[in-house]
C-alpha cells in the first residue's frame, strides 16, 4: 500500500498537465492558478476551484521573449511560454503575487499576452511590523476575493473562506508531520521522492491529497526506522528542481533531513494565529514568516534558522539551491553563507535553472562535496 501510494503522488508530480486534466472528473471542480509563492489559496478553495500551483516547467522558450528577457528566472520564463502557447487555457483564472521585480512585470505582461486567462494580481506589505501592514493586508486580500469573484462569477462569503482555510490548517499540519516523519526513512523517502510527495499537492484537491498524504505517513509509522550511514544536509533555497538533480543526491548518498525550500516547507511550516478573523489569520501567517528571502526582514534569521535545523536534525552541511536570475535568493546568500561558515557549517551552491540539459558538472560538484565529508 505505501509504495502504491508514493508512486501515485510521484507520478502526479511528474505529470501537472495531466494531472490538471483530472481534477474536474476528480471532484467535479475547475481548476485555478497560483503563481508563486504565497498566493492565498484559501480564497480559490472557498469559491469552489482547485488550487494548482504554477511552477514552470521543462519548456523550449520561443514565444515568452517577446515580454521577458533572457535574465528573467526561467520559472516565470517558463509559465509565460505556456501560457502564450494555451497551455493554461483550461484555467478559471490566475493569481500573481507580486513578490518580485519580475512577477510585478508578470502581472502587466499577462494582460496583453494571455488575455484568455483572467489574471488577478496582488502585492504584500514588505515592512511587516506594524498593525498597519495587517490593516493593509487584510484588505489586500478581501480586495483579491472581491476581483476574483467578478472573474469567475462567484459569490465568496466569510464562512467559505473559514472552511477553506480550516482544510488549509489541516493540510498545513499533516506536511509538518510527513516532513517530520520522513526525516526517519532516508531510503524510501529519497530527496527526489520527498520533492515529489509535496510537490503532488499541488496538483490535487487539498482534501483528496491529504487523504494519500497520510496513509504515507501511517504507512511510513508502521516502519523501523532506516539506519542511514550517507550524509545528511538541509536545503535551501526556491525550488529544487529539475527533479534529476535530486536524483544525484541519492546517487552521492545524501539525504535530505529538513528543508527551506520556497516550493516545499516555506508554505506548511509557519502555523496560523489562534485568535482573530480569519481574514487576520490568513495575513498573520504572511507577517509571522521568517527567514524567506521574498519578504523583507531588517534581523535577516536565515542564517541562525539554518544553523539550527542542522544542529536539531544532525546534518552536516546546507546546499543551496539557486534558481539563476532569482535576484532575492542571490541578495540573501552573501548574508547567510557567511553565518553558516562562521558556525562551521559546510556550504554548497548549486545553480540551477528549470532548462538545463546536461547535469555533469553538478554531478562532479556534488560528488566531491558529499566525498568531503564523509
Amino acid at each position: 500500500m505505501l509504495k502504491e501510494t508514493i508512486m501515485k503522488l510521484e507520478e502526479r508530480a511528474l505529470n501537472p498537465a495531466k494531472a490538471v486534466a483530472s481534477i474536474k472528473a476528480e471532484c467535479g471542480k475547475d481548476a485555478v492558478g497560483c503563481f508563486p509563492i504565497y498566493t492565498p489559496e484559501e480564497i480559490v478553495y472557498a469559491a469552489g476551484f482547485v488550487p494548482v500551483g504554477l511552477w514552470g516547467g521543462r519548456t523550449e522558450i520561443k514565444m515568452a521573449d517577446k515580454f521577458l528577457q533572457g535574465f528573467c528566472c526561467s520559472i516565470m520564463r517558463a509559465n509565460m511560454e505556456l501560457g502564450m502557447r494555451g497551455v493554461y487555457d483550461q484555467l478559471k483564472a490566475i493569481i500573481i503575487p507580486g513578490l518580485c521585480d519580475t512577477l510585478k512585470c508578470v502581472i502587466e505582461n499577462w494582460k496583453t499576452a494571455v488575455p484568455q486567462v483572467p489574471m488577478i494580481g496582488m502585492v504584500y506589505p514588505q515592512a511587516r511590523w506594524n498593525r498597519a501592514a495587517e490593516e493593509y493586508l487584510e484588505a489586500e486580500l478581501k480586495r483579491v476575493r472581491s476581483d476574483f469573484e467578478k472573474a469567475t462569477h462567484t459569490l465568496i462569503t466569510d464562512k467559505n473562506v473559514e472552511e477553506a482555510f480550516a482544510v488549509y490548517e489541516e493540510y498545513r499540519a499533516a506536511m509538518r508531520e510527513f516532513t517530520e516523519v520522513a526525516c526517519d526513512y532516508p531510503l524510501i523517502i529519497d530527496a527526489r521522492t520527498r520533492h515529489l510527495l509535496i510537490k503532488a499537492g499541488y496538483f490535487m484537491d487539498k482534501k483528496l491529497y491529504m487523504e494519500e498524504i497520510k496513509k504515507v505517513i501511517d504507512g511510513l509509522k508502521a516502519m523501523e526506522k532506516e539506519a542511514f550511514h550517507g550524509v545528511k544536509v538541509i536545503t535551501t533555497g526556491l525550488i529544487g528542481e529539475p527533479a534529476e538533480i535530486l536524483d544525484l543526491f541519492r546517487e552521492c548518498e545524501i539525504s535530505v533531513a529538513a528543508d527551506d525550500i520556497a516550493q516545499e516547507s516555506r508554505q506548511f511550516r509557519t502555523p496560523a494565529r489562534k485568535e482573530g478573523s480569519v481574514w487576520e489569520k490568513m495575513a498573520g501567517r504572511v507577517i509571522d514568516q521568517r527567514g524567506c528571502a521574498f519578504l523583507a526582514e531588517q534581523k535577516k534569521s536565515r542564517g541562525q534558522m539554518l544553523i539550527d535545523m542542522v544542529k536539531e536534525r544532525e546534518a552536516q552541511a546546507v546546499i543551496v539551491c539557486m534558481m539563476k536570475f532569482c535576484d532575492p535568493e542571490e541578495f540573501d546568500y552573501p548574508v547567510y553563507k557567511a553565518q553558516l561558515e562562521k558556525a562551521g557549517i559546510p556550504v554548497l551552491y548549486l545553480e540551477l535553472d528549470q532548462q538545463i540539459e546536461s547535469f555533469e558538472q553538478i554531478r562532479t560538484r556534488i560528488q566531491s562535496f558529499a566525498e568531503m565529508l564523509i
